[in-house]
């Protein structure tokens, strides 16, 4: 579900061919991502590219995989996310919850 990539000690996670973060894979995603945030310090970005639906298990997985990081003392960043999505994360104030960069690149760049 997820590909993997590690730049300068970030791990880049981004969906393969997955469009919607819905409760058919909210729980998966939490599951994957536990996977590299088992060490402490763990720089991670999730990119939202493609993304452009996301419901409220989607958001509740998103807020388990940051509470999940901020307990391992590491470090949890969005990138690219759509319109629509954005809309939605303001709405519901998680804009002040996430840190959310506008690509992968700002988000490296605010990890130094």
């Amino acid at each position: 579900m997820l590909k993997n990539e590690t730049k300068n000690g970030v791990e880049i996670l981004s969906f393969d061919n997955i469009n919607k973060l819905n409760i058919l894979i909210a729980q998966t995603l939490k599951e994957e991502v536990a996977q590299y945030l088992t060490k402490a310090n763990t720089k991670l970005i999730l990119n939202l590219d493609g993304i452009e639906y996301v419901d409220s298990s989607g958001f509740g997985a998103l807020l388990s995989i940051l509470r999940n990081a901020k307990n391992n003392d590491s470090q949890f960043k969005i990138c690219n996310v759509s319109p629509d999505v954005m809309e939605l994360v303001k709405l519901l104030q998680l804009h002040n919850v996430f840190d959310i960069c506008d690509n992968i690149d700002e988000c490296l760049n605010s990890f130094e």
